[in-house]
């Protein structure tokens, strides 16, 4: 029995082994990828901040009257955009995602546009409204991509299919760090309160309302593709972290079976031992 009982813990050993290869290597891989992913979140958030001081500009003239763009509405008609990833093995990065929106759409008529494999996995398992399924893989996303999908949201937006369009996505923190976030991309929120106030108007070259026309969709896609690099950012820290805390409850639970693995070996000495001394009394 002892001796059954070692082989048995010695595979286990050998599968646990296997598997801590395999997480380590997934580590290695999630940290290099975050490196590349944390600049690309450095270099992409100031392309739509830009764009919104430009769109806040624009609309602090006195030219301006009851843009459609910043007007509150009364209806409960919202585009959901949801960035996911495109794999597992990322601790609760997706299911915090869902929830997040999940939570953020109550008392609302959704519609959803999925962005990466597992949220348009899920969204189509529920048979939900979806806007676009186009996006399907989130690390494909290019800025060409967010520029694209942006001119058609704008487009539903000014035709009254959606009354205000959210973005759900995982903010990139640091490499230890990332929050759940829901942002309002349309209607656009207020300028900045504590912003100094203007004794004029600011000087543009054409209609402000054409500009602004024509601002508004490279704003949104600019806002999709900064949360995209967030997203992607995002996930490669909750992988690699995801895959350091496997690593270290396999090594837990290879020091517990060599422990158990020395225990039932001690036993089957002892065992032995004791065969061989009843057997010469026996003599």
């Amino acid at each position: 029995m002892a001796a059954t009982s070692m082989n048995d813990i010695k595979a286990r050993m050998k599968s646990v082994k296997s598997t801590m290869q395999i997480t380590k290597a997934m580590e290695l891989v999630a940290t290099s990828k975050l490196r590349k992913a944390k600049e690309s979140v450095e270099r992409s958030r100031p392309f739509h901040e830009i764009l919104r001081a430009a769109i806040d500009e624009i609309e602090s003239s006195n030219e301006i009257k009851d843009s459609v763009w910043s007007m509150p509405t009364e209806g409960k008609r919202t585009l959901f955009i949801v960035i996911a990833g495109d794999r597992g093995l990322a601790g609760g990065y997706n299911s915090n995602v869902f929830k997040t929106c999940k939570s953020a759409a109550e008392g609302t008529e959704p519609l959803y546009l999925p962005v990466g494999k597992k949220a348009l996995e899920y969204y189509r398992h529920r048979g939900v409204e979806i806007f676009s399924d186009e996006l399907d893989s989130v690390g494909e996303v290019s800025v060409g991509d967010s520029l694209a999908i942006a001119e058609r949201i704008c487009e539903g937006y000014k035709a009254g299919a959606y009354d205000k369009v959210i973005l759900v996505y995982t903010r990139f923190v640091s490499m230890m760090s990332e929050i759940p976030t829901t942002e309002v991309v349309l209607p656009l929120e207020p300028a900045n309160e504590s912003a100094p106030l203007r004794t004029s108007d600011p000087i543009m070259g054409g209609d402000p309302e054409e500009i602004l026309e024509a601002i508004i969709p490279d704003y949104v896609g600019g806002v999709i593709n900064s949360a995209v690099r967030e997203a992607l950012a995002s996930e490669m820290a909750a992988r690699r972290t995801a895959m350091n805390s496997a690593n270290k409850n396999a090594e837990e639970m290879i020091d517990t079976l060599m422990l158990r693995y020395n225990r039932a070996r001690q036993a089957l000495i002892t065992q032995e031992i004791t065969e061989i001394v009843s057997g010469s009394e026996a003599l």
